[in-house]
């Protein structure tokens, strides 16, 4: 680790095949009729989505990009499962077309859908429609959204989606073969999952679904200590959906994203100067909150520290220590180090548990991509080298 120039992400490729074992096991357990969709918007690292499409995982994707990173990364259309309120006409239709998963999300998607149908009359077309229910008033308190409403999906409070369900009921072509009931949580508690579950079996008996699939979308937590992991879920969940399917008629989607891959990724930094201005002392580092938690929401991060062997003078205890990133922005802090032994350049702070989203959301302000490193038997083998001016200017025009 000391031979490489920080910063750079190192993903554990035994840790994330661990986690992704853990899911499949739990999943055969309890419903042995699945279908793992790695989300893509969470990482979509090119070596991340072939270690999972080599496991067996389809690719989920919400957007044209993402869609036409999976069909340039090997994935076929009918092992694509398309959500999200973003998707492209063309890659909507070559989906449907060979028999992949599409989870409606919008009225503009449903005229999408019946042009098609009533272009290819003789083809049958399964499709899949998101839900936007009031999980908030099933689980108070644990939701994203609270008391507001979610934005995406036809609504099952306000009658859009019954309505959306009568149109597609009217289309001769279409059959109904599932339902995207994914929702965001803070508490990402398995009574989530067991209301989703029971949100699924409610529609069915509402309108007398016949599903093949019920998708349960991501937001699982996974690798926290005193937090859920997968087999504290899919037992709960079913356990619900036994309720009204069976495992050999309808099939459990999930959508992975963080929980299988935070876990196993860590983002190395160094310390390259302090600075006392007024009463602070500021520990200057190669890494930003850009790279850790670009949405800037996060209030602690886990971390550990390497020390600079070479520096052998005796550390004295300091009061505060503001660790920051190497940007122009007054907002690029990480944490306050408190009654710590003082940091010097040369020691290395190293994040834990960023491999979701982090990547992804990395911007391109001051300093570009980083590289990012797999530990596999012991070794570190890059899997992406920094980026460097030819990245950046590579698709532009320098002169008109």
């Amino acid at each position: 680790m000391e031979t490489l120039q920080t910063p750079y992400f190192v993903i554990d490729e035994s840790i994330l095949q661990h986690y992704y074992d853990m899911l499949t096991d739990s999943l055969k357990q309890n419903w042995n009729n699945y279908l793992i969709g790695y989300s893509f918007k969470t990482n979509s690292l090119p070596w991340l989505v072939s270690f999972v499409k080599k496991n067996g995982a389809y690719a989920e994707v919400v957007s044209e990009d993402e869609y036409s990173l999976a069909r340039y990364l090997g994935y076929e259309n009918h092992e694509i499962i398309y959500n999200g309120p973003y998707k492209g006409e063309a890659s909507f239709r070559e989906v449907l077309l060979a028999g992949g998963f599409c989870n409606l999300d919008s009225r503009l998607e449903l005229s999408w859908l019946t042009k098609l149908a009533k272009e290819y009359p003789s083809q049958t077309f399964s499709i899949g429609i998101r839900v936007n229910f009031d999980l908030e008033k099933m689980c108070p308190g644990e939701t994203t959204m609270g008391e507001t409403s979610g934005r995406f999906g036809f609504c099952y409070e306000t009658g859009k989606f019954a309505a959306a369900l009568q149109t597609l009921r009217e289309l001769p072509n279409v059959s109904i073969a599932g339902l995207h009931l994914h929702s965001s949580s803070k508490s990402r508690s398995v009574n989530i999952f067991r209301s989703i579950a029971q949100m699924a079996c409610k529609l069915q008996q509402e309108y007398q679904l016949s599903l093949s699939y019920v998708d349960l979308g991501g937001g699982y937590c996974g690798g926290l200590e005193g937090r859920p992991e997968y087999p504290d879920y899919f037992p709960v969940v079913a356990e619900e959906l036994s309720k009204c399917f069976t495992p050999s008629k309808t099939k459990l989607i999930v959508e992975p994203g963080i929980s299988l891959i935070s876990k196993c990724t860590t983002f190395v930094t160094s310390v390259f100067d302090i600075r006392d201005i007024k009463n602070a002392r500021y520990v200057m580092t190669d890494g930003s909150r850009f790279n850790i938690d670009a949405t800037m929401i996060k209030t602690s991060h886990l971390f550990h520290i390497i020390n600079n062997k070479e520096y052998s003078e005796e550390r004295p205890i300091i009061k505060q220590q503001i660790i920051s990133g190497y940007t122009c922005m007054e907002a690029d802090r990480m944490f306050s180090y408190d009654n710590k032994q003082e940091l010097v350049p040369g020691d290395r702070i190293i994040y834990e548990n960023v491999g979701g989203y982090t990547m992804s959301l990395n911007p391109l302000f001051i300093q570009y991509f980083p590289a990012v490193y797999v530990r596999k038997e012991g070794k570190l083998i890059q899997v992406r080298r920094k980026w460097g001016p030819e990245d950046y200017v590579r698709g532009t025009v320098q002169i008109l």
